[in-house]
Formats: structure tokens, C-alpha cells, sequence
């Protein structure tokens, strides 16, 4: 019955993981994982809806879920503006700023 819906959060997890792994695109890499958090929020929906509406955290918890992506997100997208702004490029194998 929620086959689907579990195929379809794994998928998005195995994407979004590859896709971290493969990516030099600080913003590609930005979508991977938010990819992965709509997974984790899909799961949480589903196996809800799977164990029944007597308990609302399978439904709450992806909202704060949501609104931690949309922070890591514009923070993530600001830095990344930074650093294309300072060394005209964003990959993420020519970034050395933590180096001394």
C-alpha cells in the first residue's frame, strides 16, 4: 500500500547521496541535500500515515525539518555567493580557504 512512497524516498535518498558525492558545484551539491531532507520528510509522512493518525510527530517534525533546509539553504547559498564573489568560481575541489 505505501510501497510507492517508500520507492520513491529511497530513490530521492540514493540521488541526493550520489549526487553529494559526485558534485563540484557548491550549489549542486546545495540541492543533493535538500533532496535528501525531502526523502527523510517523505518517510516521516509516510510510516504516519502507515501507523495511523494517533500521534501528529510524523507530520510536525517534517516542518521543522523544512524550516532547518530553508536556513541551511540561504546560508549555504550566501556563502557561496562569498566565495564566487572572492575566487570567481564555486567547485568545490578548488576551494582552499581553511588552509593557512
Amino acid at each position: 500500500m505505501f510501497k510507492h512512497e517508500l520507492l520513491l524516498s529511497a530513490f530521492l535518498l540514493c540521488v541526493g547521496f550520489f549526487g553529494s558525492i559526485i558534485s563540484q558545484n557548491m550549489v549542486r551539491a546545495l540541492m543533493c541535500l535538500e533532496s535528501i531532507f525531502n526523502a527523510v520528510n517523505l518517510n516521516f509522512i509516510t510510516f504516519s500515515n502507515l501507523f495511523g493518525n494517533q500521534r501528529t510527530e510524523g507530520e510536525i517534525l517534517p516542518l521543522f525539518i523544512i524550516a532547518v533546509a530553508a536556513a541551511e539553504a540561504a546560508t549555504g547559498l550566501a556563502l557561496a555567493l562569498v566565495i564566487r564573489r572572492n575566487r570567481r568560481s564555486t567547485r568545490i575541489d578548488q576551494l582552499n580557504l581553511l588552509k593557512w
